[in-house]
């Protein structure tokens, strides 16, 4: 208890920014601005040679077109950005526009939270839920990434600084895999406890594949806007192959997550086939008690048949009873009884075996 409380006081007292700016000049210097109002923020963008500001908002659609409009972005329609499918990717020559999937998930939960990338001239603004701080570590690095791109031009360094965020993104949505494959690894080891009801094994393969195609669209989303990239086509992204090859190898990476989130589909999907092979298997077994039920009522049906139906006749007006005071009456009951029995129950013998042969 007092290690967990250490450990809370010490994550209580450092508190994850809302927002930061890193601004490169012309000189070399780096600045790194933490927590500041966001309009100081802008005020330094034209004497600096590149800008990275990010903000944290509350999912605010009215906030982000209030932000894009305070850092300068007047041609990007927001609206237009904001309601794309997991992704969006809009180019207006001088103002580039992208919104990307930031996958949480919690038990067999997933959310996902947008994040914005705008970027005109020198400024790259990045705008996220404050639920994710996907960039926050790259944030701390920051200011040696900007001294490695100093000497770049501006198209260089906008592309390269866009690429390493991209990349942060990509990273923090592929550990949740590994999560996914876990509870996956949990479903598949409750196939073989036979006190776990089989029925609540089936919902959960059911809401876990739910959350893995959910996580195939993040990744196909995220491939989309990284593909768009990748050629060069914007005016504010470079030409250079070099860097344009980095961006691609992106695209290879969220490829191979795309497989390994299929092959993932396809166990889960194999596991809906073994419940219903155990489904299956039950019916049979039930059905198979039924016709051995069946078979022993047989039996017993047709060994009481025989001797009652000889003894209605001993009992009617057309014997007048005279069979029934016979000596071997009792004894033609018996093994009429007897004989039907055994007839019965070897017929009903015969017909399994002939079943099984089948």
């Amino acid at each position: 208890m007092k290690m967990q409380s250490i450990r809370e006081t010490s994550t209580q007292s450092i508190p994850v920014p809302l927002s930061f700016c890193i601004l490169l000049f012309p000189d070399g210097r780096i600045e790194r601005q933490v927590d500041q109002p966001v309009a100081e923020y802008f005020t330094a963008v034209k004497e600096a040679s590149v800008v990275w500001i990010d903000c944290s908002i509350r999912d605010d659609e009215k906030e982000i077109e209030k932000l894009a409009l305070l850092a300068g972005f007047t041609k990007i329609p927001i609206p237009k950005l904001t309601h794309g499918f997991y992704s969006a990717y809009e180019d207006y020559d001088t103002e580039l526009g992208i919104m990307l999937p930031s996958v949480t998930v919690k038990g067999e939960k997933m959310t996902v939270h947008p994040l914005f990338v705008l970027i005109r001239d020198n400024l790259v603004l990045t705008i996220h839920s404050v639920e994710i701080n996907r960039l926050l570590r790259f944030s701390r690095y920051a200011q040696q990434f900007f001294k490695r791109i100093a000497t770049e031009n501006t198209s260089d360094k906008i592309t390269l600084t866009l690429e390493r965020i991209i990349d942060e993104n990509n990273d923090r949505n592929f550990e949740y895999l590994r999560e996914i494959e876990m509870h996956g690894d949990a479903i598949s080891k409750s196939l073989i406890e036979e006190s776990i009801a089989k029925k609540k094994v089936a919902h959960d393969i059911y809401r876990m594949k739910h959350v893995l195609i959910d996580y195939l669209n993040v990744l196909w989303a995220t491939k989309d806007v990284v593909d768009s990239l990748r050629y060069g086509d914007a005016d504010l992204i470079t030409n250079d192959e070099k860097l344009l090859g980095r961006i691609g190898i992106l695209s290879d990476n969220i490829d191979r997550h795309i497989e390994l989130s299929e092959q993932m589909s396809n166990v889960l999907a194999s596991g809906l086939e073994v419940m219903q092979s155990i489904y299956n298997n039950q019916l049979q077994s039930l059905n198979n008690r039924f016709a051995l039920v069946t078979a022993y009522l047989t039996v017993l049906g047709t060994a009481f048949l025989v001797p009652n139906t000889i003894a209605t006749i001993a009992g009617s007006g057309v014997m007048e009873g005279s069979m029934a005071r016979q000596w071997w009456y009792v004894p033609l009951l018996a093994g009429s009884t007897l004989v039907a029995t055994l007839v019965s129950f070897l017929w009903v013998v015969h017909v399994w075996k002939k079943r099984d042969e089948d």
